[in-house]
């Protein structure tokens, strides 16, 4: 009987010890909500469309509770009415908006290159501070918080660059984007 005890304790505690990871998701996907679909990115040519097919390019995604606004980095900005969209119900947009691009180089394990979307917010400030600092998209694939004054490199899964002082990379969230169909649909 004892025995059976000491394996239920040592099951409860690795159980434990496992999702004991300051709150977040110990894969490459955070855990927060995030969902947006948006029917066809060609509506959005000059942020959206080249984020989605342009190895390197990225482009912001907010709204301003009528329309959901797409910038590039070098602030050229689309707009498409919310109510346009067939999804406009049901979407959020994680703490701050989202940096939607397609990476330079396929991830480890890959044999593509896909399009990754991280939250806006800077994840450093929000974990030791609980506040939502948007960042700013800059070209090459960067994007900096003028708050702590960390560069997150998009294109190296949102780290850190060592320009800056260390921290943790920015929150990821899941995407898939149908190249055919031109679709884009952020999830978690």
């Amino acid at each position: 009987m004892k025995g059976r005890h000491t394996l239920i304790l040592y099951i409860i505690y690795c159980l434990l010890f496992a999702a004991c990871n300051d709150g977040e998701v110990s894969n490459k996907y955070c855990n927060m909500r995030a969902r947006l679909q948006v029917e066809n990115v060609l509506q959005a040519p000059k942020a959206l469309q080249p984020a989605c097919e342009s190895m390197g390019e990225y482009c912001t995604i907010t709204s301003d509770g009528e329309r959901f606004l797409f910038t590039s980095a070098t602030n050229e900005t689309d707009t498409i009415n919310i109510l346009a969209s067939n999804s406009y119900n049901g979407y959020y947009l994680g703490l701050s908006g989202f940096i939607v691009g397609k990476l330079t180089i396929p991830e480890v394990g890959e044999d593509f290159v896909r399009v990754v979307c991280y939250d806006l917010a800077c994840s450093n400030c929000y974990k030791d501070y609980n506040i939502t600092k948007p960042l700013q998209l800059q070209t090459g694939g960067f994007a900096k918080c003028k708050s702590c004054k960390r560069t997150y490199n998009l294109n190296d899964l949102g780290n850190v660059t060592l320009a800056g002082p260390a921290g943790r990379p920015l929150y990821r969230y899941r995407v898939d984007y149908m190249e055919l169909a031109h679709m884009l649909l952020i999830h978690n």
